[in-house]
């Protein structure tokens, strides 16, 4: 009975040290895999050409694409994403919720932000009434209210901020009418507008160059930067500090420059 007893003993103790190594990968292999949400060009291309850098440092990246600037943060803080990239601090700053729940980890590039038309070639050129699409979001609405009267075709109230709406327009020479629509949107609504304010992304999907087709357009040294955005409290995580050495690296600035050499997307590291 006693032999038998240590028998069992012994091969308990044999099967617990073998489940040991494999318990211990699986721990790993759960904390490999980093979710990111992202908009399809170019926050998503730039994901994917660093796949196989994290791969390398045991780090899975799984790129997950939204077609949409809300969904992608509530992602993130229900805790579906472990990252995402696609907004710029003025706009993660917008909403209570996503501010007091969710940081920038890091910048990466800036899209300059355009005023397209299929109706004219000059921006001198938009006839009296013409109407002009702008985005719903708050930031993104005043950003393009703000670039308007930066070239002299409205004029803001004085305490007007990054939020300004339409309501916030004192001067309009031309008396433009303002429509304001989802970002992703916009560049459909260039057949049924005289011109739109569209997003960097948004425009160059839509396969219009910034920097060759707008008719007005930030300059390169636009504060909204692009960004890495995690929950608070995880901006130090491992993972997030291998993902930002390898979206900020020579490589990335190198694939930036040269595919888009025009100044459609300008790296800011």
């Amino acid at each position: 009975m006693k032999k038998r007893t240590a028998s069992l003993l012994i091969a308990a103790a044999l099967v617990f040290l073998l489940l040991q190594p494999l318990a211990a990968a699986g721990k790993k292999d759960s904390g490999s895999t980093l979710r990111v949400g992202a908009t399809p060009v170019p926050h998503a291309e730039l994901l994917n050409l660093i796949k196989d850098d994290l791969a390398s440092q045991g780090i899975t990246l799984k790129v997950v694409e939204f077609t949409d600037y809300v969904t992608p943060n509530t992602a993130l803080i229900a805790g579906d994403l472990d990252a995402n990239f696609f907004q710029h601090v003025p706009y993660l700053g917008s909403n209570a919720e996503w501010s007091s729940k969710l940081v920038s980890a890091f910048g990466v590039h800036v899209e300059p932000f355009g005023i397209f038309s299929l109706k004219v070639k000059n921006i001198a050129d938009l006839p009296e009434g013409a109407t002009i699409a702008i985005p719903n979001d708050p930031t993104n609405g005043g950003r393009a209210l703000l670039l308007l009267q930066a070239n002299g075709l409205i004029t803001l109230r004085n305490n007007a901020d990054l939020e300004a709406t339409p309501q916030d327009i004192t001067g309009n020479p031309k008396n433009f009418k303002f429509r304001e629509l989802e970002s992703a949107q916009l560049p459909r609504s260039l057949e049924d507008v005289d011109a739109a304010a569209i997003n960097g992304n948004y425009a160059l999907e839509a396969g219009l160059v910034p920097t060759r087709d707008a008719l007005i357009i930030e300059g390169a040294q636009s504060p909204y930067v692009n960004i890495v955005v995690v929950q608070k409290g995880r901006e130090n995580d491992a993972a997030i500090q291998a993902l930002s050495k390898a979206l900020r690296s020579e490589k990335v600035k190198n694939y930036i420059t040269g595919k888009w050499s025009d100044g459609s997307v300008v790296a800011v590291f």
